[in-house]
């Protein structure tokens, strides 16, 4: 697997690959990859002829007082569960290569409405951060296609809809969140958590689970957000926001919305988890 930070390099090997009619499918990260990013990254061999992975810790998604500083980095790690996944090249760039005016002079990309809702409302600037380095990863890397997990249920909305409206020629491919055994959706962050917490999480997905089935069952949208909220807070979890949701658009469920999607986070300790549930009434 080759590593590198340079740009041309990336866009050198990838030309290769081109003039040989082979294509390429990119898996961007953050590093401190666990099962779920192993599992894009053998979707993504399955799909295409050549694998590209970024890790880069992007400042420009974190806001005051977040976890920029203190977040995992796990370089050597990664490189291995890469390898053993079948990567072939591993693109590491710097912020001064990616942001080479600084943050403050760097152009942005604004994905309006959808990017300040939920997620967007707790982290205001966190999705005009992920949709700018995604598209200049994006440009860099050239990709056939790319592929994210569903547990950033809202994030793969603003990344869709950012490479229609631009009209990129990139295919963004969804796939399926990675859980662990007790139902919690693994995340890079999921390391904050203590032994006691790590017990308590798994109230998350099992209080998203009996939503949709209350939902399902004919109980108004209110009552069940309203319950939902309730266990999560006998659990030991402190909710941030329980939305229930058109699936594809995002926008507040009607009445007559059939396919919804159930998308909350709440606190935990140090950890801020999320999670989502698609479900059809």
């Amino acid at each position: 697997m080759l590593t590198t930070a340079k740009v041309e390099e990336i866009r050198a090997r990838i030309r290769c690959w081109r003039n040989q009619g082979e294509s390429v499918a990119f898996v961007p990260t953050m590093g401190n990859l666990h099962q779920g990013h192993i599992t894009l990254v053998k979707e993504a061999k399955q799909r295409a002829d050549h694998v590209v992975v970024s890790i880069f810790v992007n400042p420009l998604q974190f806001g005051q007082n977040e976890d920029l500083d203190g977040y995992p980095r796990t370089m050597e790690a990664d490189q291995a569960k890469l390898v053993d996944a079948g990567c072939e090249m591993l693109f590491v760039p710097t912020p001064a290569i990616m942001y080479p005016k600084g943050l403050d002079k760097q152009t942005f990309i604004e994905v309006p409405g959808i990017s300040s809702e939920l997620c967007g409302a707790t982290r205001p600037g966190h999705f005009r951060g992920v949709a700018t380095v995604v598209c200049k990863l994006f440009n860099i890397v050239q990709p056939d296609m790319a592929l994210f997990g569903r547990k950033d249920y809202q994030q793969l909305q603003v990344i869709r809809t950012m490479v229609e409206d631009l009209s990129l020629p990139v295919e963004v491919i969804g796939v399926d969140t990675v859980r662990e055994a007790s139902g919690l959706a693994m995340s890079s962050r999921n390391g904050y958590l203590t032994a006691e917490e790590k017990a308590k999480a798994p109230a998350l997905k099992q209080a998203l689970d009996a939503l949709a089935v209350s939902i399902t069952a004919g109980e108004p949208i209110d009552n069940a957000i309203a319950q939902c909220k309730a266990a999560l807070t006998q659990a030991g979890l402190t909710p941030d926001y329980v939305e229930v949701r058109h699936a594809s658009t995002l926008a507040p469920a009607t009445a007559d919305d059939t396919q919804l999607v159930v998308l909350a986070a709440a606190y935990l300790g140090k950890a801020r988890l999320i999670d989502n549930l698609p479900f059809t009434r």
